[in-house]
């Protein structure tokens, strides 16, 4: 009896422990998701700020706008690029890494202009402008480069996929159409089996024909092939039985 007691109990503290664990997996699922729904919304919002001030705000402050703008939206689209490409192509770790370097360049100039933009000195910032556009222009052409890299190695791949699926699609092809090579080798020695008639051996052998002179020999006529009615990719009749 105690052993029994023993044994349920550490079934209900298996259970319990079993669900604690299972709540925080949960709770800390939910929280991720939560705070990727803040992050996203965040972002979208500073995009369309900055989106806001490069086109309806004159002077440093748009130019400011414009190139955080820019930047964002290079470094955004070759993570995605990078990132769903990686899950086909592990070759393209060795250049997240790379990309991930990047980003901290990225995020440092990022924090530099929005920085920039709460400036009372307009005339400093001026002064700063053409150092943050060389900035901004090495980059986000260094994404761009990262970018298409990996758009060009993953489209170069789907061509050879598709070259070498058209070369297996035409064997196939040639493999379903197989009576046009086989039919007319059928058909010939069909014909070189076919039996002689009677009357047209004896011709030949005496010589004569009804419409020829005599010594001339007569021609045999072969069967014509398309009087054949069975092919070699049709069944069998099945003979009808009777009861």
């Amino acid at each position: 009896m105690e052993a029994v007691i023993l044994i349920l109990g550490l079934l209900v503290v298996a259970f319990m422990a079993l669900g604690v664990y299972a709540t925080v997996k949960v709770v800390g699922a939910a929280k991720r998701g939560v705070d990727r729904t803040i992050t996203q919304a965040r972002r979208t919002v500073e995009d369309t700020t900055l989106r806001a001030k490069s086109y309806g705000q004159l002077g440093v402050g748009g130019e400011l706008a414009q190139l955080r703008l820019s930047l964002r939206t290079s470094m955004r689209a070759t993570q995605e690029a990078l990132q769903s490409g990686a899950v086909e192509d592990a070759s393209l770790s060795e250049s997240l890494g790379l990309f991930q370097r990047l980003g901290v360049h990225g995020r440092e100039l990022d924090d530099d202009l929005k920085r920039l933009e709460r400036e009372p000195d307009k005339a400093t910032v001026t002064s700063l402008l053409p150092d943050l556009k060389k900035r901004t222009e090495r980059i986000t052409r260094a994404a761009e480069s990262l970018r298409w890299a990996a758009r060009d190695r993953a489209r170069q791949f789907a061509d050879d996929d598709l070259a070498a699926l058209n070369v297996q699609i035409d064997v196939e092809a040639g493999a379903l159409r197989h009576w046009t090579t086989e039919e007319p080798a059928t058909d010939a020695r069909a014909a070189a089996a076919a039996p002689e008639p009677p009357a047209t051996r004896g011709q030949e052998q005496s010589g004569t024909g009804p419409a020829g002179g005599e010594g001339v020999p007569q021609a045999i006529t072969a069967p014509d092939p398309r009087l054949r009615t069975e092919y070699p990719w049709q069944k069998a009749a099945r003979p009808e039985t009777t009861n």
